[in-house]
């Protein structure tokens, strides 16, 4: 027996500079491909902090002087503290608006049957292929007759519409695979279709949850088209993504400012994302496990 402990500890002896070796090797080869991947948006915040003159002089990512001036600019000069608040409003609106729909709609297909209902799986998958471009006039029109245009109503309401087919397969997904006899003891005990989804299903969802979040918080975050033609009359209400063509003249543009800005605009993508992406790999995880 101590033998065989003896051989078994030479074996993993052996086996651990194996391991090693094969490790180094794999992060030697990562990082590089990580850094050349990551590079653009080390440049962005690079050229940040340059003068114009050092953005077009080379691809040092290192500034001869860090010119934080440029962030002033684009924080107050350039009005993106404005459009920063006007942002925060709409991805929040439509993070809410979408969360609830998405879940109740993923929570029906999920754990009920009812006819149509692969026909009605099949017509979600397909309006994924439907390009944006071509939703905008209804959506105009719509905001029109509710009387929702020029507001940060209407740009929330436009952002938290479509099918969003991901997040409600990513539901369906996930509620399907949870025990039948969660909602058949809550349905025993008087609770009704609304109180076994909002306490009961809901809150077991959490990683779907998160990762619903974190997708409609990059797509209103990022939302140009919309928001560009529903804030056309009115600057004021204008997004992110939208105000950075405060930065282009007629015959020059500021590329330092325009670097700033957009450094500022991806800073709570980033943060958000580093908040919830275990939450987002164990909703993707889970959703597609059967």
């Amino acid at each position: 027996m101590q033998s065989r402990t003896t051989n078994q500890g030479l074996v993993s002896g052996r086996r651990w500079p194996r391991i090693r070796l094969r490790t180094t090797l794999t992060h030697l080869i990562l990082i590089p491909i990580c850094f050349f991947w990551i590079y653009p948006f080390l440049w962005m915040v690079s050229a940040g902090l340059k003068t114009e003159r050092e953005i077009y002089s080379g691809l040092s990512l290192i500034p001869d002087s860090f010119l934080w001036e440029n962030f002033r600019r684009a924080w107050t000069v350039a009005r993106i503290e404005e459009y920063f608040i006007n942002t925060v409003i709409v991805t929040a609106g439509s993070i809410v608006i979408v969360l609830v729909s998405v879940a109740l709609m993923g929570y029906v297909l999920g754990r009920h049957q009812f006819p149509g209902k692969k026909l009605v799986i099949a017509v979600f998958a397909v309006t994924i292929f439907l390009p944006e471009g071509y939703t905008i006039i209804p959506i105009v029109e719509l905001l029109q007759r509710l009387h929702l245009t020029n507001s940060l109503a209407g740009v929330t309401l436009a952002q938290s519409g479509g099918a969003h087919v991901v997040m409600v397969l990513l539901f369906a997904g996930y509620f399907a695979q949870l025990p039948r006899e969660l909602d058949e003891a809550a349905v025993v005990d008087g609770a009704g279709f609304f109180r076994v989804f909002w306490e009961i299903m809901l809150p077991l969802a959490k990683p779907v949850v998160a990762t619903t979040i974190i997708l409609q918080f990059m797509s209103s975050w990022n939302a140009f088209l919309q928001p560009l033609v529903l804030t056309l009359s009115r600057p004021d209400l204008r997004t992110l993504a939208v105000g950075m063509y405060a930065f282009r003249g007629e015959y020059s543009t500021d590329w330092s400012g325009m670097a700033a800005a957009a450094t500022i605009s991806l800073a709570p993508v980033i943060i958000t994302f580093l908040f919830l992406q275990r939450y987002f790999i164990e909703g993707i995880a889970g959703s597609v496990k059967q």
